[in-house]
């Protein structure tokens, strides 16, 4: 999966640093040196055209004096140079170049012609870029540094970045974790050429690599990234830091880094379906890779506490619930077992409270930490209070017992195949000041952390991580694009509109497998009359069709619960003069006449918008004319899957409405998801679709009801239809 061209650069045997310099406050110096403190065993080029040696090494006084093929460039050079830096590389046969400098496409059309040619040059002569706009790369196996960071540990985690600043915090953060250590990083930068799909791939074949940190402000390929995402999330954890939740977020984004960041909701709809785990704090990223890192995956979404103080046993346990993870019900065999260890003011319903049990010897933690492990209701253990500080707190002749639990404690996720994570309140100190049955925990494998939002996080990345492998599904393949649809897409282009009509989206739908209420087309009073008897006599809902109206109900052409047929007669003329009095010679195609929708239900919408980053996205939410009031929606790439549709419907905030409240019953979900799920196959089919709303969808207890379709169709596709008729579109 991973290209030679990249194997070769991020394992680079050969490094030539074009713009190096003998002044320490330049990049062409700093890489040299970091590159020879570090030891890199790899042949190292400095190229200047006036210096003989710098830092000992002996210089080349242009690219074209290499000796011959090079695994990789650092070019230091200003921007306006770079095109033609490339081009001598190529001429040297250099696989690849990391580029340093900005002023490329992040700063404008001038800027871009830039970037540009130097694409082409690359190109060209077959030589992959690195940024350009980048802060460079790192290899800790490779003992390659081309960042300039200090005390670089080796490690697993690798770290793709579009913020060198972002980079260096998540590096000191490791430091100050006193353990961790990273494996690759790449400054991705401006993505000319190589994108950050083809970084994943790379990560996914990293034998050194075992968890990938993305810090991600825009994407230029959308699409190709949730696809790379998707392949590597089946086999390492892949956590992402979106930033742009807010407008000026994005707009900062897209100055930063010239690519497009997309709106929040949708960005993490679709990476959390692709199989991240999202960060949604930046100090939370690196806790939640070691984690991923060191711990078994959660089986299910049942945990066990063990705390030495009420307070953090309650606290601890009402952040795993809002986080939607699960207390375990423990068995009656395990309370015995507890109590039998504990004092008689100990709980041992979880979570555990020990009321004191292990103040004079905190062997009890492991004895009970192994008891709730050996539960089969139990998927993982949380531990929480000063543990780990007993010899601090109470005496010091506490310290070896304190340091055997941890020994046993450190051996259990191996043993019972289950994490475990320990918050203690000595974990805010720094890594050479923690108490040793805490370097202990670290050393032997088991994140502690100071925080115990940070560590119940920790639990519930590990529960959404095991969840990957077993929601992922085979996608289904696009329907083809033929049927009723497709000459319903022949008249709108012949007619240069961009809107289909509804009469005509139910017809399309209908023939594409959905289930749809019967519906009637009628052009005068008459034909309205005729339709309500065809439909039984029932009460029946009646709605203009127009390409020049799209909110129906604002422009007063919807009219509910007409009961005769006299009442039908008289509602068609006020639709249609509603209609004329709300725009100006509007074109009217008649008014739609079909069965009142049962009572009851829950309102919802689904829907299909075009994105600029991912393209077609599904939105589910609550529904009705208060959709953009509530905002309570979420998103899907399509196509998605039946899990994808499930997940969505309990990912919204009021999913208690589809469950039923005040003695509700709980809504229909396989018919909802099946609805979903046929709509992605249907706007897969269709590329032509720019936006599909089905707003509102009567949601019930047996079944759905669509109420209303709306669909607009591509601005290329009405001036195509405009060229070939020659008018203006």
């Amino acid at each position: 999966m991973v290209s030679n061209d990249l194997l070769h650069i991020l394992y680079p045997n050969s490094i030539a640093i074009i713009g190096a310099s003998k002044n320490p406050a330049k990049r062409g110096y700093r890489s040299l040196r970091k590159l020879l403190d570090d030891g890199y065993a790899g042949a190292i080029y400095p190229v200047h055209p006036k210096e003989n040696e710098i830092c000992g090494v002996r210089c080349l006084p242009d690219v074209g004096s290499l000796p011959g093929p090079v695994d990789l460039a650092l070019v230091c050079t200003p921007a306006a140079m770079v095109a033609s830096v490339i081009a001598e590389c190529a001429a040297k046969r250099v696989r690849g170049a990391v580029v340093l400098a900005g002023g490329f496409a992040e700063t404008g059309d001038d800027g871009k012609r830039l970037q540009d040619a130097v694409l082409a040059a690359a190109r060209a002569g077959g030589v992959r870029i690195i940024g350009p706009n980048t802060s460079g790369i790192f290899n800790t196996h490779k003992a390659c540094n081309l960042v300039g960071f200090s005390e670089l540990r080796k490690g697993s985690i690798g770290l793709l970045s579009q913020s060198g600043n972002m980079a260096l915090s998540l590096v000191t953060d490791a430091q100050a974790n006193g353990h961790l250590g990273l494996s690759t990083y790449v400054g991705v930068g401006n993505e000319a050429d190589i994108g950050f799909d083809e970084y994943l791939d790379f990560f996914a074949a990293d034998p050194n690599t075992h968890v990938v940190i993305a810090y991600v402000e825009g994407l230029k390929d959308g699409r190709r990234f949730l696809s790379a995402l998707r392949r590597i999330s089946l086999e390492k954890p892949v956590v992402i830091y979106k930033s742009g939740r807010t407008s000026a977020g994005r707009i900062s984004a897209k100055s930063h880094t010239g690519a497009l960041a997309g709106e929040y909701a949708v960005n993490e709809g679709v990476l959390r379906q692709a199989g991240a785990v999202i960060a949604h704090r930046s100090d939370e990223i690196l806790p939640i890779a070691e984690a991923l890192s060191l711990l078994p995956p959660l089986r299910s979404r049942r945990i066990a506490i063990l705390a030495d103080g009420g307070g953090h046993a309650t606290i601890a346990a009402d952040a795993l619930s809002e986080r939607g993870v699960a207390l375990s019900s423990l068995s009656d065999e395990t309370r015995q077992r507890l109590a039998a260890v504990l004092p008689p003011a100990a709980s041992v319903i979880n979570p555990i409270d020990v009321a004191g049990g292990t103040d004079a010897d905190p062997s009890v933690f492991a004895a009970c930490a192994e008891i709730l492990l050996q539960d089969a209701g139990v998927d993982g253990l949380l531990i929480s209070g000063l543990y780990g500080g007993y010899a601090v707190r109470f005496s010091p002749g506490l310290l070896a017992a304190e340091i055997g639990a941890t020994d046993m404690i450190g051996a259990m996720p191996h043993r019972f195949g289950k994490p475990v994570v320990v918050h203690s309140l000595y974990g805010v100190l720094q890594a050479d000041q923690r108490p040793l049955p805490l370097v202990n925990m670290r050393r032997a494998g088991i994140p502690v952390h100071n925080s115990l939002e940070t560590a119940v996080r920790c639990m519930q990345a590990l529960a959404e991580y095991s969840e990957v492998s077993r929601t992922f599904e085979s996608l289904p393949l696009p329907a083809e694009p033929d049927g009723v649809f497709a000459q319903v897409l022949a008249l709108c282009t012949a007619e240069g509109r961009r809107v289909v009509l509804e009469h005509e989206g139910r017809a399309s739908l209908r023939d594409f497998g959905l289930d749809l209420a019967p519906t009637f087309l009628a052009t005068d009073e008459s034909e309205a009359e005729e339709a309500f008897r065809q439909l039984g006599g029932q009460p029946v809902a009646m709605k203009i069709v127009s390409r020049d109206i799209l909110h129906k109900t604002d422009a007063g052409g919807v009219k509910l619960d007409v009961t005769d047929a006299a009442s039908v007669r008289r509602r068609f003329l006020e639709i249609v003069a509603n209609a004329k009095a709300a725009v100006t010679n509007p074109n009217i195609a008649g008014v739609l006449v079909t069965p009142m929708a049962a009572k009851g239900g829950v309102e919802v919408i689904v829907g299909v918008v075009r994105d600029p980053v991912y393209g077609p996205v599904m939105m589910f939410g609550l529904g009705g004319v208060l959709v953009e009031v509530f905002g309570d929606v979420v998103f899907r790439a399509l196509p998605i899957s039946r899990s994808d549709a499930f997940a969505m419907l309990d990912e919204i905030r009021a999913r208690a409405l589809l469950d039923g409240v005040r003695g509700g019953t709980p809504i229909d979900r396989e018919a909802l998801a099946d609805l979903m799920v046929r709509i992605s196959g249907f706007v897969e089919a269709f590329p032509e679709i720019d936006e599909l709303d089905l707003n509102p969808v009567l949601a019930y207890s047996d079944g759905m009801t669509v109420l209303d379709v709306r669909i607009l169709l591509t601005e290329s596709s009405r001036m195509h239809s405009a060229h070939e008729q020659g008018i203006e579109a």
